[in-house]
């Protein structure tokens, strides 16, 4: 695809250019006759920002020709975004460029850190450090709000497998938790639409990974930190390097990390869910179902407090139904806020010269990832896995009996982490060269990869409902199990020796891979009045799979009330044709035209499109550069919407917002809102689903007076018609609650729909009347979803007499709308301002990152700062506050190959509080509770 070959010679270029650009205050970069202007010289050389700040260096080995101001000949690199090699980083879609520089001194704990902290990444997700979610040990971006399956992520320009678990149990994505950042070379994001270039999945952006291929020497890097309110102690060490070899040119690279799991009792503002005056959750109940008593007394809770259990904060509840043991540290001492993890990565590449015309290439990676984390510790109902209670021979009454267990009873909190362990592994082999002597040049090539996931969790043995309620006597003519326990079994704390008899671990496995085979060129065709006319094509073929296997005890009752996650699988083919073409319309206006049809075939399906894409570039004077561009968009339907089984599982929490409405009660007080673990939920997949198919357009321009200042301003606008998702369960239960009131009319679509979907037990249940029983989802194809908004960047590189050379650079994004509509009639819900979003996970309206880089003898220090815009509230009736935070850097280099540098997140020790919904009392998934954190980094070169 030529992606590679030009990626060999870009970081090289820019770096020159920039260096230049800084001695000569305007310079002009260009590979031809048609000379770039001092914008997009500039402009290109901020993807080496960093490293021209102190540009002394750059500037002692430039020509003296060039120092004067002459224009420097660039030769043409391939950008994301475009198939044809070109001297110009900035074209008729803007793209960000994230250097390996940034990467060490913004802060950065890793890619994913990277990307999620830039300002198109607006969206809400679900990642390792979120807590109870589906996919714990991957990490996922949401550029522009859209879901972390609308961003095409490419390593070196090449497809990668999908992570095997779907984000949030519905859609595929592409991990960023486990790509070693010492081996990157650059990561470029490409703010819009790019269907014509690279087929589905790229509607709100492309991610293109871009790694090392030359390096001389051998470089060691050696990483530690931790945080200042405890745990979260973390070490990495890197080893890269490279050799050329005459005509074989290597690199390679080593990654060992290891990271401590921050818990939440490690954080006093959450150390207890009764801090805000919560009632102490149920540790320990029994309860006479025919009177609704419960039947508690001080006896079991002085047995639990006895054994300290819960750090001794275990209670009495009175209330008018009863007594039973509470605590308000049941979730803080089993909940970790930052997964433990531990993982290895190894990275080798080749490039062998043939000849002055082809070139052998090769790369191989293979990481291997250890994750766990802790959401909630282990809980028994009796009879869970039939009625949920049982008939009491003894008593003669209908009662449920319900515990949860001490870290004291089992043996610590740790013996009930889940542990993930995942290996992945990247493989690209091809042959790029000239075609003759002609100005064309070709690639071939095939990549595959693969992605293995197994998670281990513990798990109760069915048989523990016979420890505490003894054998079943039968039942009764109702089919409600009968028991004649020992209550005083029951009210006895276990030891951990008890306790590991009582639960054993479950492990299932995920696999997915992807190949490629792809064969491209580019190359001139004719040349017009105003200059050459340029061509790129490209064939692919591709296959794709996902397996989802689950542990088969499961079928055979070894376990107590477990979830049945499934068994299922599928896979899919590809093929693919493409061309674009740049067109010299007039010396200062090109114009860029791309062509794609990409047809699926899955399941007896088939999805195909022909999408196109127009842009624009002017260039009035040299300063100056105009752009615009629109395109068409195709995304076929994630393979776990296609292929997924009928799956039963829970939701992490969820709220009844009709019986806190009919009870009276507070949302932040209310006994059913954030109800842990959260109800029953069934989902299965639609083999029916259509493909998405979109448009986005969007204009700007860059501004560059100087070589060292750059402005730009774009404006975007995405729409997805026929939008692939599942309903969000928050959502329904906000629209069935008022359609049962009356507040929406029962008979509109919207609340047929959640009606059917919420089911309830009958009013006259023994158990829990009209409490939710199960809630069914399924993806569908909805009307529409669309936004617009707009990005700034700006870039200052000033120097002083005395005291050091300054970069200062700005991003800011605004989200000027996003809307959704369910259904083709239906109303248009306001994602962006409404308080009540119906994903329950709304976007940042704004984001500002701003970064002042200060270098000085052997001395550079970066000082970031990004602020977010308010976001509602976790109870979703205010919103809360703006919020800044900082992130500092400090390097001193003791010689061209020896350096440390040490890096203060969280500069301020900001932690975004939030009451409103109850523990844990901070913003979920938009701000982390970790505070102030510190690293040491030591870096040495070895030559």
């Amino acid at each position: 695809m030529g992606t590679s070959k030009g990626i060999r010679n870009s970081v090289g270029i820019q770096i020159i250019c920039a260096g230049l650009a800084s001695l000569s205050g305007v310079i002009a970069c260009s590979a031809n006759a048609q000379e770039a202007t001092p914008a997009v010289a500039a402009s290109a050389a901020s993807a080496a920002s960093a490293a021209t700040t102190a540009s002394a260096p750059v500037a002692a080995s430039a020509p003296q020709d060039a120092v004067k101001g002459d224009a420097v000949s660039l030769k043409p690199v391939v950008v994301t975004g475009s198939r044809i090699p070109r001297s110009q980083k900035e074209g008729p879609t803007s793209v960000t460029v994230i250097t390996s520089k940034d990467l060490e001194t913004k802060g950065y704990r890793n890619v994913y850190d990277a990307l999620a902290q830039q300002t198109q990444n607006t969206g809400f997700t679900q990642g390792a450090d979120y807590g109870n979610t589906n996919t714990p040990a991957a990490n996922a971006i949401n550029l522009r709000g859209l879901g972390a399956n609308h961003t095409l992520v490419l390593v070196d320009g090449r497809r990668v497998a999908d992570y095997p678990v779907a984000y949030d149990g519905s859609v595929n994505f592409v991990n960023m938790a486990n790509i070693p950042s010492e081996m990157i070379d650059r990561i470029e994001i490409l703010n819009g639409a790019a269907s014509a270039v690279y087929g589905s999945d790229a509607i709100a952006g492309v991610v293109n990974i871009i790694m090392k291929k030359h390096i001389d020497g051998v470089e060691v890097n050696v990483k530690g930190g931790t945080t200042q309110d405890g745990g979260g102690t973390n070490g990495r060490v890197q080893i890269t390097g490279g050799k050329d070899f005459g005509a074989l040119s290597t690199v390679f690279g080593i990654e060992v990390s290891r990271t401590n799991p921050i818990w939440s009792a490690q954080r006093d503002f959450m150390s207890s869910a009764t801090l805000e005056g919560e009632t102490p959750m149920s540790i320990w109940s029994r309860q006479n179902l025919d009177t609704g008593q419960y039947l508690g007394g001080p006896a079991s809770c002085g047995a639990l407090s006895g054994i300290h259990a819960f750090g001794g904060s275990v209670s009495t509840v009175n209330g008018k139904s009863g007594a039973y043991c509470g605590s308000g540290k049941a979730q803080p001492d089993f909940w970790t806020t930052q997964t433990g993890n531990t993982s290895e990565n190894v990275y080798g590449g080749f490039e062998y010269r043939l000849n002055d015309k082809t070139t052998l290439f090769g790369t191989a990676s293979g990481a291997w990832d250890q994750t766990s984390n802790n959401t909630r510790g282990p809980r028994w109902t009796s009879a869970a896995a039939s009625t949920g209670y049982f008939f009491n021979q003894t008593t003669g009454a209908d009662e449920v009996w319900s515990k949860r267990f001490a870290p004291e009873e089992i043996g610590g909190a740790s013996v009930w982490d889940k542990h993930w362990n995942d290996a992945s592994g990247n493989l690209a082999l091809g042959v790029r060269g000239a075609i003759g002597d002609s100005s064309w040049n070709y690639e071939a090539a095939y990549s595959a990869s693969g992605y293995q996931s197994r998670e281990t969790i513990p798990i109760l043995k069915s048989s523990i409902d016979t420890y505490y309620l003894g054998p079943q006597l039968g039942t009764t003519a109702g089919g409600v199990p009968i028991y004649a326990p020992n209550a005083n079994r029951f009210a006895t704390p276990l030891t951990p020796s008890q306790f590991g008899s009582l639960f054993s671990e479950s492990a299932s496995q995920d696999n997915s891979w992807t190949q490629t085979f792809s064969l491209s060129a580019n190359g001139n065709l004719f040349k017009l009045p105003a200059g050459m006319v340029k061509a790129a094509g490209v064939l692919e073929y591709g296959t794709q799979g996902f397996s989802n296997t689950t542990d088969p005890l499961i079928y055979q009752g070894a376990y107590y009330n477990p979830n049945d996650t499934g068994t299922f699988s599928g896979n899919r083919k590809r093929y693919a044709a493409a061309v674009e073409f740049n067109i010299p319309l007039i010396y200062q206006l090109d114009a860029t035209v791309a062509g794609r049809y990409d047809d699926y075939f899955y399941g007896g399906h088939s999805a195909g499109k022909l999408t196109y894409q127009l842009g624009l570039e002017y260039r009035p004077i040299n300063t100056f550069l105009a752009r615009g561009n629109y395109g068409t968009s195709f995304r076929a339907p994630d393979m776990n919407y296609l292929f997924q089984g009928k799956q039963k599982g829970y939701y992490p929490s969820t709220t009844d917002y009709y019986l806190c409405n009919q009870s009276g009660q507070p949302l932040n007080n209310c006994e059913f809102a954030n109800v842990s673990p959260g109800a029953n939920s069934v989902q299965s997949g639609n083999s029916n689903l259509q493909p998405e198919n979109g448009t986005s357009w969007g204009y700007g321009f860059v501004f560059s007076p100087t070589a060292d200042v750059d402005f730009s301003a774009d404006y975007y606008n995405i729409r997805i018609d026929n939008l692939v998702t599942v309903i969000n369960s928050d959502n329904l239960l906000r629209t069935e609650a008022k359609c049962r009131e009356g507040q929406l009319n029962i008979n509109s679509p919207d609340c047929q729909d959640a009606l059917a979907r919420v089911v309830r037990n009958p009013l006259t249940a023994v158990l829990n009347p009209g409490a939710i029983n199960e809630i069914l989802v399924n993806p569908i194809n909805a009307a529409m979803e669309r936004t617009s908004g707009f990005d700034l960047t700006g870039k200052w590189r000033f120097r002083t007499r005395g005291y050091g050379n300054f970069l200062w650079t700005a991003s800011f994004t605004k989200v000027l709308s996003h809307k959704f509509q369910q259904y083709a009639n239906g109303p248009v819900q306001d994602l962006l301002h409404s308080l009540q979003d119906p994903t329950n996970t709304p976007e940042w309206p704004d984001k500002l990152t701003v970064s002042v880089t200060w270098s000085f003898a052997k001395w550079i220090s970066t000082l970031q700062v990004e602020r977010y815009g308010k976001v509602p509230n976790a109870e979703q009736t205010g919103y809360l506050t703006p919020t800044a935070l900082a992130n500092l850097s400090i390097a001193h280099e003791f010689s061209k190959d020896t350096s440390v540098t040490l890096v203060v997140n969280n500069l301020m020790n900001t932690i975004k509080h939030d009451d409103s919904g109850g523990w844990p009392y901070y913003t979920v998934g938009y701000y982390m509770p970790y505070g102030r954190t510190f690293w040491l980094e030591f870096d040495h070169r070895f030559n």
